[in-house]
């Protein structure tokens, strides 16, 4: 069955929440493509809509938005999700993932695009103060 560790990303704070969907509450990702925009509750953000931006399979492998379907294929990349050039004009065959969402993706990267008037972002993680900040103060 599908288990997604999902990564929710909120432009308007920078902040970002990791959260764990298992089985039923992973079914509605199935199928959907990089770039379409789904209901929130099932992130439990309701009223927000949020956006899929990406994704890598059990090996790591990155989803592209410009690879069709839900399979593995071998591309000539010159950049992008997948291949970082190191010179200039660049380019090397790797292995990439489609846009389409399937059981055999692990990890999903979503966007918040649509929030209700008045809530709130998601909040920033605040960092533990060590004993040296504590002495300072």
């Amino acid at each position: 069955m599908a288990k997604f560790k999902v990564i929710i990303s909120d432009p308007l704070s920078g902040a970002s929440k990791v959260l764990e969907l298992e089985e039923t509450r992973a079914s509605p990702f199935i199928g959907k493509k990089i770039g379409e925009t789904i209901d929130g509750a099932v992130v439990n953000l309701p009223a927000h809509k949020v956006q899929v931006m990406g994704g890598s399979d059990k090996d790591g492998v990155p989803m592209r938005p410009n690879v069709h379907g839900g399979i593995r294929r071998a591309i000539i990349l010159s950049g992008g999700a997948g291949f970082k050039p190191t010179k200039k004009g660049q380019r090397k065959r790797k292995v990439v993932r489609g846009d389409i969402i399937t059981d055999e993706i692990v990890q999903l990267n979503i966007k918040i695009v649509d929030r209700p008037a008045g809530a709130t972002p998601l909040a920033k993680p605040v960092a533990a103060k060590t004993e040296e900040d504590v002495a300072q103060t």
